[in-house]
């Protein structure tokens, strides 16, 4: 004798009954709706503004969510598969079975003259709030969960807001598992290629040519980790990015350079260290350390926090599940 699993139904209505909207929330031959379903497990039936969502109670109050901003968006925005993606990242089962308090936070955005960045979701709201209230911030987690580009964010808007009066790059020439020979040029050009994304982020924030200007007034700063001995800096906002790749002794001289009026962002994925297999990761020595320190903040981004292409969220959950099993391979 097989036990009927009982499903939850719901109704929804999406006023006003604007068949542009409409169409935009559903997406061509309904896809979006079939994006929500697959990605959510409950099943969808619309005739026109009226919806009825059935499945687990859980994933259905979670499709009603989404359904609702999606509809919200679809008065300013074009709603396309990747914005489907991100606003599924922001309204998953997990967070809202949050506390309501939690949930309730107001939402922070990031001013920038390109627009306003707001974090996707719960851990990447934290993210923002705890780098706006601390002077020394970690966030470590897998690749595309935004924890190198918000704090570029972060930065831009400190520096328009002149709270900072300038802003460092810096990253440990680290190569992710090949050898690139000798680069030509400066300091500068050298430690180029490992900061290429932070760079990107300042091109969309900012623009090229005024990112440009800045660097020539060294209002930007790119500094290899190696050359930080020494400094204190003051007034700055300092990213160091990848420091999963920096030993011991590097993000302890790292950490101490930060002066008055500064805030550090230190980013990294402890998954994905390409030091010789002698050295041991600061970024994974320090998370032990400094754990209990007042005054510093951590963020642990996982694979629900990636906003990058729903493959990379596979890619990540799937490396993490071989790892779990088999162990990482040396």
């Amino acid at each position: 004798m097989t036990t009927a699993i009982a499903l939850f139904s719901e109704e929804l209505t999406l006023f006003p009954a604007d068949n542009q909207r409409l169409a935009q929330v559903c997406g061509q031959l309904d896809c979006h709706l079939r994006q929500i379903e697959q990605r959510l497990g409950v099943e969808i039936a619309n005739r026109g503004n009226r919806f009825e969502l059935s499945g687990d109670e859980a994933a259905v109050k979670s499709a009603h969510a989404v359904m609702r901003k999606l509809f919200e968006m679809s008065a300013s925005e074009e709603i396309t598969p990747e914005q489907v993606h991100l606003t599924l990242q922001q309204a998953n089962i997990e967070q809202l079975l949050l506390p309501h308090a939690v949930q309730a936070a107001p939402q922070i955005g990031i001013k920038t003259k390109r627009g306003v960045i707001k974090g996707r979701g719960f851990n990447q709201q934290e993210y923002l709030r705890k780098i706006l209230s601390h002077d020394i911030n970690f966030g470590v987690g897998p690749a595309g969960t935004g924890k190198t580009y918000l704090a570029v964010a972060c930065a831009v808007e400190a520096l328009q807001n002149e709270t900072v009066r300038r802003i460092i790059l810096v990253r440990p020439a680290v190569e992710a598992g090949e050898k690139l020979g000798f680069l030509p040029g400066d300091m500068a050009q050298k430690v180029d290629p490992y900061l290429r994304p932070l760079y990107d982020a300042l091109y969309e924030m900012l623009g090229f040519e005024r990112v440009e200007k800045l660097l020539e007034k060294s209002v930007i700063e790119v500094a290899p980790l190696a050359f930080m001995r020494g400094r204190t800096l003051n007034d700055s906002f300092i990213i160091l990015d990848e420091a999963q790749n920096t030993t011991m002794e590097q993000i302890k001289m790292f950490l101490t350079r930060v002066g008055f009026g500064s805030t550090a962002v230190i980013t990294g994925d402890i998954t994905q260290i390409d030091l010789p297999s002698e050295k041991m990761s600061g970024l994974k020595h320090v998370l032990k350390v400094l754990q209990d320190v007042e005054g510093i903040s951590f963020t642990f981004f996982g694979v629900r926090d990636v906003v990058r292409h729903p493959l990379v969220q596979r890619i990540v959950a799937a490396y993490d599940a071989y790892e779990q099993q088999h162990g990482k391979p040396v």
